[in-house]
């Protein structure tokens, strides 16, 4: 018979919860919590199902954060196994968000469960926030959480992420903060003409060159101890009617920023707008951003989890910021302290997706043993 931590993910990954549709994933995990006293309120915002739960009223708030939804599994022709009929082969349990994160919520929820049955009366208060709208739009998922959480200025001290942080064996890497992203969609305004006569046109291909040049080879920053340098990548460009005998009227320019706390958005903006008019170049330019940069230094929350990886793997973990944007980027926003935490990254969105049994058996064992350092 599977463990429980093994049983709760196996139940979780059969249902097919491809964002946003959670596929009852979360009444699963409902009931488990309810049934050892969490205080649960469930948040639904326009097509995702979002919940809150606690247990306990005083001393600091610790809160464990995942996502029930999935990418798409694609062909399933392709995958080994069926990507939603969890298998264990060689003891790694395969399936779609078997690592990212069924599993670490499995892994969550049953350390949870542990920890109220020896420790009842546990002064700090324990809590989740669970989504299912993280994998695609993330408009309605833990952003909508944490508005509500703060319009009434309820506390959460500490927030451990389960999203797959490990890189070569469990614990090896801890997420204590990430990276910025903003993306600029820039539009060149020149005349369309035809190329044999360039003078009754303005070809924006051409004005923007050394706008381009400049945009690449500029050092943005140079990052700190805890982040890497500023990157900066074009994306796409598009220009032309697909003629050859046609200059383009508009030159399309979208790139993107990965920003360290060295930088805001506001800088990054007046930066390459000044550029833009500097090269005295027609232009529309639209910002999106994604998420601003987080970053937990010296915390009870990062020594609570480095003394956990250390006790129960004999592992000394590395803090890191690398990889893309996850949900900590709102949850940050509360002036909580976030980390993430969970199994090896290695499989995740890809065919054959898997976890390895013995990991998040063990990771069940981290996340109650930093229950403990933190909220007793």
């Amino acid at each position: 018979m599977d463990c429980p931590v093994i049983q709760l993910a196996k139940e979780l990954i059969s249902r097919p919860s491809i964002s946003p549709d959670d596929q009852g994933c979360q009444d699963l995990l409902i009931e488990r919590l309810n049934n050892v006293g969490f205080i649960v309120e469930k948040m639904p915002f326009g097509d995702t199902l979002n919940f809150w739960a606690y247990r306990g009223q005083d001393g600091k708030t610790l809160a464990f954060a995942g996502h029930t939804d999935v990418v798409p599994a694609g062909d399933p022709n392709k995958w080994k196994t069926e990507p939603f009929t969890p298998v264990i082969i060689n003891q790694h349990l395969h399936g779609r968000g078997a690592a990212d994160m069924k599993g670490s919520i499995a892994a969550m929820v049953v350390a949870a469960e542990r920890f109220v049955a020896k420790h009842p009366n546990h002064t700090g208060r324990l809590a989740f926030l669970i989504t299912s709208d993280e994998e695609a739009k993330a408009t309605h998922g833990t952003v909508k959480v944490v508005e509500a959480l703060m319009a009434r200025h309820e506390p959460v001290d500490y927030c451990l992420v389960g999203e797959p942080s490990s890189q070569s064996a469990l614990g090896d890497i801890v997420k204590n903060g990430r990276r910025g992203s903003i993306t600029a969609n820039l539009t060149i305004i020149g005349i369309q003409g035809h190329v044999a006569y360039p003078h009754l046109a303005d070809n924006p291909v051409h004005r923007a060159t050394h706008f381009l040049q400049e945009l690449v080879t500029t050092t943005w920053d140079e990052g700190n101890q805890y982040f890497p340098a500023t990157s900066m990548q074009i994306a796409n460009i598009q220009a032309g009617t697909g003629a050859n005998n046609v200059i383009p009227g508009e030159l399309n320019v979208q790139f993107n920023f990965r920003f360290s706390t060295e930088l805001t958005d506001t800088i990054i903006k007046e930066r390459v707008t000044e550029m833009l008019d500097r090269h005295g170049l027609n232009y529309h330019l639209d910002w999106v951003l994604s998420g601003q940069p987080f970053l937990t230094g010296e915390s009870k929350l990062v020594s609570a989890t480095v003394q956990a990886i250390q006790e129960l793997t004999g592992r000394t973990t590395s803090l890191s910021t690398s990889g893309g944007t996850s949900d900590g980027r709102f949850i940050a926003q509360m002036g909580t302290h976030v980390i993430e935490l969970g199994p090896l990254n290695a499989t995740i969105h890809k065919v054959d997706e898997c976890v390895s049994v013995d990991d998040l058996q063990k990771l069940a064992l981290i996340y109650e043993r930093i229950m403990e350092l933190l909220i007793l």
